[in-house]
């Protein structure tokens, strides 16, 4: 498998985006939903959106890091039964925010907080429904170079500074230019 220092698998179709279509800055997001350090960086992407409404669009692409975060799969797979059910992004928030609670348990209780069909949203993780989605997420990062979580790229260039707000907004002002 070959190594990128950009993205190796371009936005398309298959991704959850949020944000204007026509944005100039596409920022890509390698996350974990159980990794102290996106948790972080949740914040900080979140305030970044609000204030580049019409600039910014998010891609959000799963990288569980299951070795060390053994409920990063599991809630990978509660984000993607959910935007099956029109609430990706509720749940990926839901996630964020809770993200020490991440047991089959607390999944279940978000989805059913988010209104979603509980049976066939519990059913889907417990099958692993979208488990084939999640691996290509994860594949697609180790081919473009992603080692650690979060990973950002703008515009398809692998994003190297700090994730807090300041850092990232400096980043974008510079791809504006």
């Amino acid at each position: 498998m070959s190594v990128k220092k950009g993205l190796s698998l371009p936005v398309g179709e298959r991704d959850w985006v949020t944000g204007p279509e026509n944005a100039r800055i596409t920022l890509v997001e390698y996350g974990d939903f159980e990794c102290p350090q996106c948790g972080k960086a949740y914040p900080a992407v979140k305030e970044l959106l609000a204030d580049f409404p019409e600039d910014v669009r998010l891609v959000f692409r799963h990288f569980p890091l299951k070795t060390i975060h053994d409920n990063a799969e599991n809630a990978a797979l509660a984000a993607e039964a959910a935007g099956h059910q029109g609430k990706f992004w509720e749940m990926h928030s839901m996630l964020f925010e809770n993200r020490f609670n991440l047991e089959p348990d607390d999944l279940f209780s978000y989805g059913t907080q988010l209104g979603l069909d509980s049976v066939m949203f519990e059913q889907d993780i417990l099958e692993k429904t979208y488990s084939k989605k999640v691996t290509e997420d994860f594949r697609s990062g180790v081919r473009s170079g992603v080692n650690g979580t979060p990973t950002f790229f703008i515009n398809g260039d692998r994003y190297n500074g700090l994730f807090y707000k300041w850092d990232l907004s400096e980043a974008i002002k510079k791809y504006l230019k």
